[in-house]
């Protein structure tokens, strides 16, 4: 950092300060497990020399636990995409104003989720259901290890409840699927063809407020070969949202050739299970008993609530350290 040419190249400032950072919070890391381990010990002989410090150490162990989860989920994030931010998009299944409900749910869950973790969130686009809920919705998610830790809820979320929009109050089964995908830095290159693109403007839809216009600026953009389809509606300026939309479409393009290439690895290994992209992952149920529970850790718990409020964190942890 004290090369002054460092300065005249922008990429590469970002890189050595977010480089940086890291270091910092690995040491940070590093220096708070050595003093809490010089801690125990010290609690450890006072114990020793006939200290009533029980009290002391099972609310040292509780503390040392969470540091050590923490560092544990770090350690599980392998490649340097995980650290990145990360696209979330939300697509109701069959079944009308049921699904669209269920997948409004979904994304306020997720909001919530975000809020608590300090996370940004961006609505880049929604689509509102004709009676309730939404056909679909794309949000931008900014924060540390964002994509690391969502990745895991990619695939199909099933709900069961009683259905608010049946006046016999039947229950329902609903079905929503969850897509994410990094963002992708600036350094990636994606070739897209514009002859492979096909995009079209129309009037923004939404429920309205700060994050939806009104005007004809919004933008979808398909890629002809693959049939990814990709939109934008936040901005009132139609080339902000042509570039935003580029970038979704090159996120989706990246996370595309990922999964090819983990598809290749999983022949290649031979592995009998099946981790299909949108197979269903998580299954919420508020009727006739409430659960929530992940089908491939088989964490579970009966506080549905609290999960549909954004309390996640219990499920990414299991999946990551499965």
């Amino acid at each position: 950092m004290e090369n002054p040419s460092l300065w005249n190249e922008k990429e590469k400032q970002i890189s050595i300060l977010k480089k940086k950072k890291e270091l910092e919070e690995k040491k940070e890391t590093y220096l708070s497990l050595k003093e809490a381990k010089e801690e125990l010990e010290t609690l450890l002989e006072l114990k020793k020399e006939g200290e009533n410090v029980d009290s002391e150490i099972e609310a040292f162990c509780k503390i040392w636990e969470e540091k050590q989860k923490k560092l544990f989920l770090k350690l599980t994030f392998k490649e340097e995409i995980e650290k990145n931010n990360a696209y979330l998009s939300i697509h109701p299944g069959a079944g009308g104003t049921e699904s669209q409900d269920w997948a409004e749910m979904l994304l306020r869950m997720y909001l919530r989720f975000c809020e608590n973790l300090g996370w940004e969130v961006q609505i880049l686009e929604i689509m509102s259901g004709e009676e309730a809920g939404i056909k679909s919705a794309t949000v931008l998610i900014k924060g540390d290890y964002v994509y690391g830790f969502l990745k895991g809820e990619a695939g199909v979320h099933r709900l069961v409840r009683i259905s608010p929009f049946d006046a016999n109050k039947r229950r329902h089964t609903s079905f929503a699927a969850v897509d994410v995908w990094p963002e992708v830095d600036e350094n990636i290159e994606i070739e897209i063809k514009e002859s492979d693109l096909r995009i079209d403007t129309f009037r923004a839809s939404g429920h309205g407020g700060q994050h939806i216009n009104v005007t004809d600026s919004a933008v979808r953009i398909v890629h002809i070969p693959t049939g990814i389809v990709v939109s934008c509606q936040n901005e009132r300026s139609q080339i902000k949202n042509r570039a935003t939309a580029m970038k979704i479409l090159k996120a989706r393009l990246y996370d595309l050739e990922l999964k090819k290439r983990e598809e290749e690895k999983r022949k290649k290994d031979a592995q009998k299970k099946e981790i299909a992209w949108g197979s269903q992952i998580r299954s919420y149920v508020l009727h006739p008993y409430k659960l929530v529970k992940d089908l491939r850790t088989g964490y579970e718990t009966s506080n549905a609530e609290g999960v549909l409020d954004g309390d996640l964190m219990p499920f990414i942890e299991n999946f990551l350290l499965k």
